[in-house]
């Protein structure tokens, strides 16, 4: 039986009930015409690289934090295991850079931009990819390539970066005009940008197959106009539709008695979860779909954030706090609608990761002439860690342990295919995860080590599913699904972007690619004695033990009752499956509920980031946002320290 609704609410109405601090529903705007010197027109077939060749992206199964990728760090910082003698290579480096994410690349470039182009680096790696978060899955079939995201993917407004992060950008091309252009050549669409113009839906399970709401699902959490229909169509009880309505719509102040002061104190001290339980009326299995939007923001629920983070960070509900709350959710919309955009690559942020390699490693793609052509290029991963290279990129390659000896030289010891190795160099870089640092660095003093350990990153499993064809997909109505009751909360389809020299599907009989994330954070209510810090390592747990055929069943389960109404039968139309375990993916944002407010200068990041020696830190952990250009300006900090 087929359940499928569809309501167009426009992106007018979806704005004009969004709060001011919403940062996360970044809405992306579209220009005109493209500025001269770029072109939307894209080769039409695509070579797969040869079998046998070492090339990542086009890896299937277990990826992100796959095999081989771990298991030296678990057992270094679990056990305290590392190998006692290493092999000294005749290498000595200017720089060693400890991981090749978006930090630890940016800190190359910044070295390299200040040290000059004959400086010798050496970034390590322990995962078998660069670009950290930012992985590329690359698929093909019948000579088209078909990419997609495997973990980072938003380039925010850079009118929030800093002059270091902004001048990187336009180092490697990234201008206002191509990021303009990208927006030209985004599809109108692609809810998976912020386009709310796009439909952007819902899907909650029924006895068969889900019902399936098609229209601007968004439009209607924040009350836009024809949005008590759309709820009355919900298979959900009778009363739980009335609060919704009443609740989306602001048509009562859920904290009416309390005085300003009051309401203030309760915004900031009460989970939104337990405010939509007690305030609202709603059941607690009601409560999950309005959590969705919420843990792909931030990959939390409504029970780890205060009613006023989880209404700051995209969370409905803002105009059903009274006269206060209609003002806000007014004036936000407008900002938001003037000022913030998304942008996306087809792969994500892999494409900036790329485009940072080619630049510091010329060789690795000679072809690439900037963001014009970097999706659509082949990267040589041989030419990587070319003894002929300045810098140099080594892979599959976990440092164990790193140290300034009494010769003021750093030495790092690290294993590669089981191999333990020790470079030296005049300085390190830690682009690293924040709690292995206190491992590779046991000489640091104890409150470093301590505000190192504290932070816990936010886990993630993001898997792309190449289909034969898109047509179930497309019948389904929606560029993109919330899907706040299954195991992968969102559902949409690849970036569909024309940039890069990529090539999006045509038309619903091309080969796709659907996308999909799941946040292991549970929906029950925890535990009051488990923090948020806590929850985050069980989730964490709950991933590297879960096996790639639990993850293909539950993908498989969930697309066939989804898109089975649409014609989908998954044993025949499913063709690869790619899933990307990100255990520990964004940087810890410290959370009211759970932790206190630091003086300046005194927050654990803060202390964990103190330039030791020769050593300095450089993360999106040091700076406490999971955001790209948090990461450049880490780097550009450490490059600074390392230089003075």
């Amino acid at each position: 039986m087929v359940y499928l609704v569809n309501k167009q609410i426009k992106r007018r109405d979806f704005v004009s009930g969004m709060a001011i601090g919403a940062g996360g529903l970044l809405l992306a705007g579209c220009t005109d015409n493209p500025p001269v010197g770029f072109t939307n027109k894209v080769p039409r077939g695509s070579r797969a690289p040869s079998s046998g060749s070492y090339y990542p992206p086009t890896l299937t199964g277990m990826r992100g934090s796959h095999e081989g990728s771990y298991e030296v760090a678990h057992a270094l910082s679990w056990r305290g295991e590392k190998p006692a003698d290493y092999q000294l290579l005749d290498e000595h480096y200017d720089l060693v850079v400890v991981g090749a994410g978006m930090s630890g690349l940016a800190a190359a470039h910044f070295y390299r931009e200040k040290m000059g182009p004959e400086a010798r680096i050496l970034l390590l790696d322990n995962h078998d990819d660069f670009g950290g978060h930012a992985k590329r899955n690359e698929f093909h079939r019948d000579g088209r390539m078909m990419v997609s995201l495997g973990g980072a993917q938003n380039i925010e407004s850079v009118t929030g970066y800093s002059d270091a992060a902004n001048q990187l950008m336009n180092d490697i091309g990234l201008n206002e005009d191509f990021l303009n252009f990208m927006d030209a050549s985004t599809s109108e669409d692609l809810a998976l940008v912020g386009n709310f113009d796009a439909n952007n839906g819902v899907a909650l399970p029924g006895a068969g197959d889900h019902f399936m709401y098609a229209g601007n699902w968004n439009a209607t959490m924040f009350g836009g106009e024809g949005y008590e229909q759309v709820i009355e169509s919900l298979p959900l009880p009778g009363d739980e539709r009335e609060k919704l309505i009443a609740f989306w719509g602001g048509k009562q102040d859920f904290l009416e008695g309390l005085s300003l002061s009051e309401k203030w104190h309760y915004l900031n001290t009460v989970s939104y979860n337990q405010f939509l339980i007690d305030k609202v009326g709603l059941l607690p299995t009601t409560v999950p779909i309005l959590n969705a939007i919420i843990l792909h923001l931030s990959g939390m629920t409504g029970w780890n954030l205060t009613v006023g983070e989880a209404l700051l960070g995209g969370a409905s509900g803002i105009k059903s706090l009274g006269w206060l709350g209609r003002a806000t959710a007014a004036a936000g919309g407008a900002f938001l609608d003037r000022l913030l955009k998304i942008r996306m690559f087809p792969d994500g942020n892999a494409s900036v990761a790329r485009l940072l390699v080619q630049q510091l490693i010329p060789t690795v793609a000679p072809e690439v002439t900037g963001p014009a052509n970097i999706v659509g290029a082949r990267f040589n991963y041989a030419a990587l860690d070319d003894a002929g290279n300045t810098t140099r990129l080594r892979l599959n390659s976990t440092a164990v342990g790193i140290r300034e000896n009494q010769a003021g030289t750093v030495e790092v010891d690290y294993v590669e295919h089981g191999s333990a190795k020790r470079v030296m160099a005049d300085h390190c870089i830690l682009a690293c995860y924040n709690g292995l640092i206190p491992h590779l660095c046991p000489e640091m003093p104890e409150s470093q080590k301590a505000g190192l350990a504290y932070g816990v990153k936010t886990p993630f499993v993001y898997a792309n599913v190449q289909v034969r064809d898109g047509k179930a997909f497309s019948r389904a109505g929606a560029t993109l699904f919330q899907c706040p009751y299954d195991p992968f909360q969102w559902v949409s389809c690849a970036p569909t972007v024309a940039v890069g020299g990529f090539e999006p599907p045509r038309g619903p009989e091309d080969p796709m690619v659907i996308f999909m994330m799941h946040s292991p954070m549970p929906m029950t209510k925890p535990d009051p004695k488990l923090s948020t810090r806590d929850q985050l390592r069980l989730a964490r747990t709950e991933i590297y033990q879960t096996q790639f055929s639990d993850y293909e069943q539950q993908i498989r389960d969930q697309l066939q009752s989804m898109l089975g109404q649409f014609g989908f039968q998954h044993q025949s139309d499913i063709e690869a499956i790619t899933v990307n375990r990100i255990p520990h993916g964004y940087a810890y944002p410290y959370v009211k509920l759970d932790d206190p407010e630091w003086e300046s200068g005194q927050a654990p990041h803060e202390v964990g980031r103190a330039q030791f020696g020769r050593i300095s830190v450089a993360n999106s952990d040091s700076e406490a946002v999971a955001l790209m250009n948090a990461a450049f300006d880490a780097a550009y900090r450490a490059v600074e320290e390392q230089t003075a």
